[in-house]
């Protein structure tokens, strides 16, 4: 073969292996295997007079679809789940950083878990100083997380100091406000601010490739397995405690003070850390868990809401626009996009249309459905009753919510028909984000000042 044969070859098979390993069933080794088998067999084409390109199309062909592989390798080294509980995944990173990363993990859950700590050196302790608290909660964690993967991604000074600035934007907009414990701005705040520096975090995760939709994509799946590791801990942790409790009453010791004023916060802020860092270290276990998740929760979503709507046609009763009830229906939507997002971060773009497809094409027009009667809510209120931080806030954001779910519900009804690819849908998505980053920033900074900290 030629130089420039050689260069085309390297170039096909650059773009195969970048595909296959999307496959969250297959592992670095995997790829590797695959890859060797893949060019003996196209020089065994190429030597009997085929060209190059020839050979390439040929000898993808015979090694037989994306999805058998998979599976023929999940059978093979079905024990590697349990294994990789306690043993470390292979490493793609020089043996020296990647003995570093623990110590550096450890260091960075330490801050987080001290952080929550100091304001109490200055006289602000979590039941006197709700509101602080409330407004504050994001920068004990997410500054070290994002510290954390600024050190692991070797992100440039450049980068790091665009991160560090939006923290302190972050800091300055929950504090300078003159914001009372009890108005309106300070909960959304307290909701919002969080959003918007997860999203800071996030840029610090995909090693300030914030452009490249596929780093996106690697963020939203990231966010899925780090809320399923935290959960996780938090139930472990529930248990632990309890346990705690119990034990030391029985011998006259009194630890609950201990708990509830450094166990518990101490113990959830570095949970925050090490979660990201089991899904970093782990990847392998969880992504064999997570789309078992999503196809267990989203027919169970799909019933609920199917419920729902049906209950709201057949009682002809309005929904309730108070903001708990807001809150409710915002999170119970956020969790249908969820459930999207995730699902669409694990499948195979090019594998044709299934029955899962349809059915979340049936969650998402559903949810739709209930959007479309939460707006017409919130405007009555607000017709009736004028423009507040919640209502205008709640508007705004079912508005966001309303418009991915119907442009996802269009592609999703174009795919399912065979008329557009998948990947439509997972761009769509992946571009949507900046909306939400948008929109969070600007309730965090703006929405105080238009209704003068209300």
């Amino acid at each position: 073969m030629t130089v420039d044969s050689n260069h085309d070859l390297d170039s096909q098979i650059a773009e195969w292996r970048a595909y296959v390993q999307r496959r969250r069933e297959l592992h670095y080794t995997d790829v590797e295997e695959l890859e060797d088998h893949l060019r003996s067999r196209i020089n065994e084409l190429t030597e009997v007079g085929l060209r190059v390109d020839e050979a390439f199309l040929i000898a993808v062909k015979r090694m037989g679809s994306l999805d058998e592989l998979s599976r023929e390798f999940a059978r093979e080294h079905s024990e590697r789940l349990w294994k990789q509980l306690m043993l470390p995944r292979e490493p793609d990173v020089p043996a020296a950083r990647s003995r570093r990363e623990l110590p550096v993990m450890v260091i960075c859950a330490a801050v987080a878990a001290l952080a929550i700590k100091v304001p109490s050196l200055f006289g602000l302790n979590l039941d006197d100083d709700g509101g602080f608290y409330m407004s504050n909660l994001s920068f004990f964690a997410l500054p070290p997380l994002a510290a954390y993967f600024a050190w692991q991604r070797r992100l440039s000074p450049p980068v790091i100091g665009a991160l560090a600035g939006l923290f302190i934007l972050g800091a300055v907009a929950a504090n300078a406000y003159p914001l009372a414990d009890d108005s309106q701005s300070l909960v959304l705040t307290a909701i919002h601010l969080p959003i918007a520096l997860w999203l800071v975090v996030g840029v610090a995760y995909v090693g300030g490739e914030w452009r490249s939709q596929r780093r996106r994509m690697d963020f939203i799946r990231f966010t899925g397995e780090w809320l399923i590791y935290f959960v996780l801990i938090a139930l472990g942790g529930g248990v632990l405690t309890a346990f705690t409790v119990g034990t030391f009453r029985a011998i006259g010791v009194d630890v609950e003070t201990f708990i509830e004023s450094w166990l518990l916060p101490c113990g959830a802020m570095a949970a925050v850390v090490v979660a990201a860092w089991l899904v970093e270290a782990k990847q392998s276990v969880i992504e064999n868990m997570a789309p078992v998740l999503t196809r267990v929760f989203t027919p169970l979503f799909a019933v609920t809401l199917l419920a729902f709507l049906v209950g709201i046609i057949w009682t002809n009763n309005d929904i309730d626009v108070e903001r708990d009830a807001l809150i409710l229906f915002n999170l119970l939507l956020v969790m249908v996009l969820g459930l999207l997002l995730y699902a669409i971060s694990a499948r195979d773009l090019a594998a044709p249309p299934a029955l899962f497809d349809r059915l979340q094409l049936v969650l998402v027009v559903i949810a739709l459905i209930i959007d479309v009667f939460v707006l017409v809510a919130i405007t009555g209120r607000i017709t009736q009753w004028g423009f507040s931080p919640n209502k205008t806030a709640a508007l705004g954001e079912n508005v966001i919510l309303l418009t991915n779910l119907a442009w996802s519900s269009w592609l999703f009804f174009g795919f399912v028909r065979n008329r557009m690819p998948f990947a439509r849908l997972e761009h769509w998505q992946t571009r949507y984000i900046i909306v939400y980053f948008v929109w969070a920033w600007t309730v965090v900074l703006a929405f105080p000042l238009v209704f003068g900290f209300a």
